[in-house]
This record gives structure tokens, sequence and C-alpha cells, in this order.
């Protein structure tokens, strides 16, 4: 009787979760031979897949998931803003005029930066779901979040790092996509994009290291140490980075999702020092320590690289580890006023232009 219950269930069970994941959008597209060849000539493909440069480990595995599910259950007042953080929408517009750099960041990992007169967005998760294919939900900590699409100016640029549900989105992709010029990508993003509608013809995708110019600013695509995926086959088949912004006058630094590493003073090396320095800093757990730091490693990486600003990212928008969803910013708060760092926290839809920084613990109004 069991192993026919076992049987029925596979039976049934193998079809529908190809159909599923095959129709499903929200796994992007799917990676054909032709498309891994290309991407097995990158020298950081290596058995089949994307590697971090040094040996990373995520202790995390059918074994601990028992532990990390009671975990959950746990403390989830504290994960959570009592009421939901409201993001100003009136600053918009005046974001992209300035004749100094500025930028407006809307929680986690989503900004809106003008530089040289030139209009990017860097990871556009608008979306108000984290977890759309997951077994439980990462509701967004701010209502309505899609709707700033509609306000967002003509978009010279879209920037992402790397694939994960939490940077990019299928549904903000969607109405983003008529309002952007270039979208420039980690080597393998591209084909999600093509299957939710982009141009081809509108997408760039980057090697570690690879640097193209658009607008009189170069753009280089910079490690990291991190993974990449969508689905169950698709684990470490896109590559996953950072960016620095280059023009003739300033430099800015976006560190990309990261656990820390000797790479943030190599970048420091060959292409800093930068004006401001948007470092991970968030959702981070001892069972992946290595893809994503503490807020005390996310100073030294700022210190490393040799960032004058740093703007503490991945935080303020989804819980997606154990940790309160303010001690990112008061970790690394302490550490860098402790160790000199220059940094700032600028409220969600604030606008902040170079040379005119300020910071406040806006967060608290929501404890």
């Amino acid at each position: 009787m069991i192993t026919s219950v076992i049987l029925l269930v596979v039976g049934f069970g193998i079809p529908f979760g190809y159909f599923y994941l095959s129709k499903n959008p929200q796994f992007g597209g799917k990676l054909e031979k032709k498309e891994k060849k290309e991407l097995s000539k990158s020298p950081q493909w290596k058995n089949g897949k994307f590697i971090n440069a040094s040996k990373t480990i995520m202790e995390m595995n059918l074994l601990s998931l028992p532990g990390f599910i009671s975990e959950r259950a746990k403390g989830k007042d504290t994960r959570e803003p009592k009421n939901p953080i409201e993001i100003k929408r009136s600053q918009l517009k005046a974001a992209v005029k300035g004749e100094k750099p500025s930028f407006i960041w809307f929680g986690h990992s989503v900004l809106l930066m003008q530089m040289e007169g030139v209009t990017m967005l860097i990871d556009p998760m608008f979306g108000e779901d984290a977890s759309p294919i997951g077994p439980w939900r990462t509701k967004r900590f701010s209502e309505n979040s899609l709707q700033l699409i509609e306000d967002l100016p003509q978009l010279d640029i879209v920037l992402l790092t790397h694939d994960h549900y939490d940077h990019l989105d299928f549904k903000s992709i969607r109405l983003l996509k008529s309002k952007v010029d270039l979208f420039l990508v980690p080597l393998g993003v591209a084909r999600h994009l093509i299957r939710w509608g982009v141009e081809k013809s509108m997408i760039v995708e980057l090697d570690w290291w690879q640097e193209v110019r658009y607008f009189n600013i170069d753009f280089i695509f910079t490690p990291s140490r991190h993974f990449s995926g969508r689905g169950v086959a698709d684990r470490a088949k896109s590559l996953w980075g950072g960016y620095v912004l280059r023009s003739e006058n300033h430099t800015m630094y976006w560190s990309g999702d990261s656990g820390y590493d000797t790479h943030f003073k190599e970048i420091g090396a060959k292409l800093g020092p930068f004006d401001w320095g948007f470092i991970e800093c968030g959702q981070y757990n001892q069972r992946w320590h290595q893809i994503h730091m503490y807020p005390e490693e996310a100073v030294k990486a700022a210190l490393d690289a040799g960032v004058q600003q740093a703007i503490p990212v991945h935080w303020g928008a989804f819980s997606l580890a154990l940790h309160s969803w303010t001690d990112p910013i008061e970790r690394f708060a302490a550490e860098a006023n402790k160790r000199g760092q220059k940094f700032m926290s600028p409220e969600p839809g604030e606008m902040v232009s170079l040379g005119e920084e300020k910071s406040s613990e806006w967060w608290k109004k929501y404890m």
C-alpha cells in the first residue's frame, strides 16, 4: 500500500513539478546548452557553475532546516516594524535634476541615482513579496511599493547585481521595462529579462572586472562573495557582483550582496577611493555568514575599499533572516563610530545630494 502511494505521488509530482517550473514566469529564463557553452568561457565558471574567488560554504541543509524553522517562529515582533514604513514620493522627480550626484534609497537594495546627468536604478525590486515561490511569504515593510514605479522618471540605465528574488522581481521588471533604455546585468541574467519581454538589444551582460562606458560614465562590474539562482536547477548558473561607477568628477561603489573577503581591498586598490559606498548590511545569519556580512564586517569592507561616506543597504524592507529589523543599522552605526568611518542612513524616499549628506535615526519611530 505504502509503495503504491509513493509511486502515485511521484507519478503525479514529477509532471506537475516540471509544468510548474516551466510555466511559472517567476523562475525566469531557462539556461540553454548554447548559452551554457558561452558562460563556461568565463574565468569564474568551473565544473558547470560560477564560483566565488574563495571557498564558500552555506551551513543550511535539510538537517538544519527544522532548527531554522523553530528559530523563525520566535522573535517575530522584533523582525518587523510596528507600522508600515512610509516611502516618501515627493522628491522622485527632483532627484534627477540637480548638478551634484544624488540618490534616493527605497529600502533593501533599491536605489535611484543621478550622476553626471545620467539617471540610474539599481536592483529595482519594488514588489511586495521577496519570496513569491517559497513555502512562506516575505512581506515588504512598506505598502503599495509597486506604485512607486509610476512616479519614476525615464531611466537611462538599470543595474542588476544578481538574480535572487529580493533583487530581481518579475512584477517590477514588467512595469519598468518601458521606462528603461539599457540594462547592465551579470553574465547569465539576460535570459530572465528576455523571458519577461525585454528586448535582447537592450541588455548588456558583464563578467567580473569587465568595463563598459555609457554617457561619460565607466561602469565596472566588480566581484562579490555570494551565489545566484531562482529555481531548483539553476543555482550558480548566473553571476553575481557589484558595480563601480566612475566619471571624471566622481566615483561610487555598490558592493552587491557579499560575505566579507579580500575583494574589498582589491577593489579599493584598483578603483578607489569612493565618494559614496553602498555596502550590503542585513539578512545575515551564522548559517550563511560567508555570503552575507555581519554589520561590523560591512564597516570593515567600507574601510578596506576606501569609502569616504558609507551607506548601509540590504535592510529596512524585508525580514529574510532571524535578526531584528533594526539590528543591521544599529550595529553598523556603533562600529562605524568606533572606527571613524563616516556613514549616513537616509529615510526611504529621501533625496540625498553629494556634500549635503545628513542622517537621522528615522527607524526609531517605527519601533
